[in-house]
């Protein structure tokens, strides 16, 4: 998450005071409710007509909320509940969308920043709910579909925010806080309806990596970079390794290439991906509470005890071929368009993705895409020459695809070939994993920018390679 200021982002952060949704919350208050937490999280496995009393108490308490939200910002979320369960393991019973912010803060963004931060040389990270989301995401936690999909949102995507103007999609939360940020949020998405919200701090991030026991991942290249004036250092190694939840962090805030923050959302991506597969399951559920004791002073959610029990239930229960990573649709402004650098949304590549993916209504039928003009780029991971992806792409060919190009190496080797639904249309990536009869569909965002369906090819290929070069001869 990075946490670098234009000189326009000082001046608009320096305004976080107009965010006044401030941690008004008493110690004793945030610490009878944090109490309440543990004896509901205790309580689960009960079954006794006494805990059953306590979990009526603690179950509806939103022990991890640091903001007061007025009534007015309360409304903007849905108060119906989304899950059930008491003498039960709680289980989702709709439908949830969840907006989840990544805060990095520094002393500028807030009215009065710790009285420790003031006579340093250099701006750190304080722990605070205001000034600049630093990473967005809206997550659709699905039952009926038993589908979580995760929909990256750059902080640069130039919209319209209620009383403030066009402004870069971060300002929601210094200007209204999560409130402003769902209602922004929404009317970016075409009108998709937001349930709760999780703010999680940056200086807690890496806390929670930790306490998950890190995450082993592929570092795509040599990541180096250094700010003094925040003391901010990022110096990884390319490859596949184990980080620690500071070694993560680096990963996941480096944006210093040519993609700039959509590589980082890419790799955030990735990060994100592994952290599931490496820490979503039963063992996890039962470490919840010394999870959440190491990162509580760090996160401000309106999800209650039984709706925070029931979200981690359902991921551990889904399938990994059912979490889906999306990235919002857009480009990249040119250098003299604007005053400012955006990510421009694409509004037809919204509506169509909100539809697939959101449960939105539309007017036109959806209909699957004409291998014709299908966009397929060939990532070849496997560090052979050029010409071993021929017959891959002669395949391809006899089958309608027209608009297919090889591009930059996939770092990571693979064993298994990646088919990428770069644009979330997994119907199409499928359809060409029946035509190559190899591989391994992921609809997620961290194939070729320009695609709309990445081959990242693994070594299964070269298992496949006579197979397809006998059936071309034919």
């Amino acid at each position: 998450m990075t946490i670098q200021r234009s000189s326009a982002e000082e001046n608009q952060s320096g305004k976080a005071s107009k965010s006044s949704r401030k941690i008004s919350l008493s110690q004793n208050s945030k610490s009878a409710r944090w109490l309440w937490f543990w004896v509901g999280m205790s309580g689960i496995a009960m079954v006794s007509a006494t805990a059953g009393a306590l979990l009526a108490v603690s179950l509806t308490s939103t022990p991890l909320q640091q903001a007061q939200l007025s009534p007015q910002d309360e409304a903007v979320f849905d108060s119906d509940r989304i899950s059930g369960g008491v003498m039960r393991f709680s289980e989702l019973t709709r439908p949830v969308n969840l907006l989840v912010m990544g805060m990095s803060v520094l002393p500028p963004d807030v009215q009065n920043p710790p009285e420790e931060t003031k006579d340093l040389k250099y701006l750190p990270q304080v722990n605070s709910f205001d000034g600049l989301a630093d990473v967005m995401l809206m997550v659709k936690f699905d039952p009926e579909t038993k589908k979580i999909v995760m929909l990256s949102i750059p902080r640069d995507t130039r919209t319209r925010i209620e009383g403030s103007g066009v402004k870069k999609i971060n300002y929601a939360n210094v200007e209204g806080g999560p409130a402003l940020t769902a209602k922004t949020v929404s009317n970016l998405l075409g009108g998709a309806g937001i349930d709760r919200y999780v703010r999680i701090n940056v200086l807690g991030v890496g806390k929670l990596i930790d306490a998950l026991g890190g995450v082993t991942v592929y570092v795509p290249k040599d990541m180096k970079y250094q700010d003094d004036s925040q003391h901010l250092y990022i110096n990884l190694k390319a490859g596949k390794q184990h980080l620690n939840g500071d070694q993560a962090l680096q990963l996941l805030r480096f944006r210093h290439d040519e993609l700039g923050d959509i590589g980082r959302i890419q790799r955030q991506q990735m990060v994100m991906r592994a952290l599931m597969d490496q820490t979503l399951n039963p063992a996890t559920v039962a470490q919840l509470p010394k999870v959440l004791d190491v990162v509580k002073d760090y996160i401000d959610t309106n999800l209650t005890v039984e709706e925070l029990v029931a979200l981690l239930g359902f991921g551990v229960r889904t399938n990994r071929s059912n979490m889906q990573m999306l990235m919002l649709p857009g480009r990249f402004s040119e250098k003299n368009e604007y005053d400012a650098s955006y990510w421009l949304p694409n509004k037809d590549g919204i509506a169509k993705l909100m539809v697939q993916h959101f449960g939105l209504e539309s007017d036109q039928e959806q209909q699957m895409a004409n291998p014709r003009y299908l966009r397929v780029a060939i990532q070849d991971s496997t560090g052979g020459d050029r010409s071993n992806l021929q017959p891959l792409i002669s395949t391809l060919e006899k089958s309608g695809y027209r608009n297919i190009y090889i591009a930059k190496a996939w770092g990571e080797p693979l064993d298994v070939t990646h088919i990428v639904a770069q644009q979330g249309d997994g119907e199409s990536a499928e359809s060409i994993r029946n035509t190559l009869g190899f591989g391994e569909v992921r609809v997620e965002s961290t194939g070729n920018l320009g695609s709309d369906i990445s081959i990242q090819v693994g070594q299964d290929w070269l298992q496949q390679k006579s197979i397809l070069e006998d059936l071309l001869s034919k």
